[in-house]
């Protein structure tokens, strides 16, 4: 399996990639949030990436097979000069990690 599956996997699989959070205004940043009350609160990312990454599962002769697509979206929220830049990984619509720009 390659490095970008594998890394797919554990975006797709893993219960949230990132246990971070975050403060925007009064409100606290969670991977618990819902995408629509990320951007009520925080409001609309400094930078948006979207990416369509194929899925794949194991075929019952025991080789890979395609099974389907999800949509990967990074929003950035660059928080200024006294703040870390968060990366909110959203991954079909959920929330599946926070965590500190590198």
């Amino acid at each position: 399996m390659n490095q970008a599956c594998v890394a797919l996997a554990i975006v797709l699989f893993a219960p949230s990639v990132s246990a971070e959070s975050f403060r925007c205004g009064q409100w606290i940043a969670t991977p618990d949030m819902s995408v629509e009350e990320l951007l009520e609160k925080c409001g609309e990312p400094t930078s948006r990436t979207v990416e369509t990454v194929d899925v794949y599962g194991h075929s019952a002769q025991g080789g890979r097979i395609r099974t389907g697509t999800s949509t990967v979206e990074k929003l950035t929220y660059d928080r200024g000069s006294q703040s870390f830049t968060m990366i909110v990984t959203v991954v079909d619509g959920e929330i599946r990690g926070i965590e500190r720009a590198k």
